[in-house]
């Protein structure tokens, strides 16, 4: 990773709103916020943790949904909710190298996709 952790927490911030999406499934999207911490923290691999349990959910029941993952030692826990703390999925992770100590992403389904984004891009 270029940038360390305080920088990073920073840079996503600063997205607001976007102007440009990014296919990371056949209906899962995500927007330069998203694309930008997937790019300098590694992490695809969560965009694709999300993606996959975003499958087993009724879009039409939930339109809305929150990712919550907090770092436990090596690992992370992983958490998704309704926005109302309703918790719809969980995984642990055993390892992870993601340099924050928690992230959130919010998905919306739009009639075609889950669109993720950063809490500052909805």
């Amino acid at each position: 990773m270029g940038i360390n952790n305080e920088q990073l927490a920073t840079e996503l911030a600063s997205f607001i709103g976007t102007t440009q999406y990014y296919r990371i499934t056949n209906r899962f999207i995500v927007t330069e916020g998203v694309k930008y911490l997937a790019d300098q923290a590694s992490c695809y691999w969560l965009l694709d943790l999300y993606a996959s349990h975003l499958v087993s959910i009724d879009h039409q029941a939930e339109r809305f949904t929150v990712l919550k993952m907090v770092r436990q030692g090596r690992g992370a826990y992983i958490s998704i909710e309704d926005g109302n703390d309703r918790q719809l999925a969980s995984q642990v992770v055993e390892y992870t190298d993601f340099p924050l100590p928690t992230i959130q992403l919010y998905a919306c389904w739009d009639g075609q996709y889950w669109v993720a984004m950063l809490p500052s891009e909805y």
